[in-house]
């Protein structure tokens, strides 16, 4: 969102780089189409996305990465050194900050880091997503105690899935309980992929 928001700002196209069909089992492939996609930054201005980009940028003292990966991640550096005549916008995201080797730092102009919404940000988020329903008197409180800790995105599914479900039951009109229920679904999903990334 935060690409598309630059993007927009910008007047630049997006371009989001699918590491899927980036990073391949060859040796020496994957160096190459990165190198395929630098080129391209020079030759078209825009806003290229990386996205979970610590498939790529993952620290090199790591002790479960392979050579190829540190080698891909060495041309990457060296790509972001060339001299670029489109000043292209390259934006790198993560779930996962603390895999992204240290050199990345130095390469970037900015650093970004999103928090948790406030208790004021989550009641504007639900807000803006609620549209076309009507939402009267919701009790705020228990909302909010129920979105705490999830990010932008997860609320902004909740309320979105609220919404649907409004309009499969022929309704125009959310109720807290509507809000309550899809917000308890996240947490839970959260839940299970913390206990999944641990065992």
């Amino acid at each position: 969102m935060s690409a598309e928001a630059l993007a927009g700002e910008l007047n630049l196209p997006l371009f989001v780089i699918r590491l899927e069909t980036l990073i391949t089992r060859f040796m020496g492939e994957t160096a190459a189409k990165l190198r395929l996609i630098f080129d391209e930054t020079a030759k078209h201005r825009g806003v290229y996305l990386f996205d979970e980009f610590d498939a790529v940028g993952g620290q090199r003292t790591a002790t479960n990465d392979v050579a190829e990966m540190r080698r891909v991640l060495n041309s990457f550096l060296q790509f972001m050194e060339e001299g670029n005549s489109t000043d292209s916008l390259i934006v790198c995201s993560t779930n996962h900050p603390s895999l992204l080797d240290r050199a990345l730092l130095r390469r970037y102009d900015q650093v970004l880091e999103f928090e948790a919404p406030s208790d004021e940000q989550i009641k504007e988020i639900i807000g803006a997503n609620l549209r076309p329903m009507k939402a009267q008197r919701l009790a705020w409180k228990k909302i909010i105690e129920a979105a705490v800790n999830l990010s932008q995105s997860e609320i902004v599914r909740a309320a979105d899935d609220a919404v649907k479900t409004a309009i499969l039951d022929e309704r125009n009109q959310i109720t807290t309980d509507d809000l309550l229920l899809r917000l308890h679904e996240r947490q839970e999903m959260r839940v299970a992929f913390l206990e999944a990334g641990r065992s």
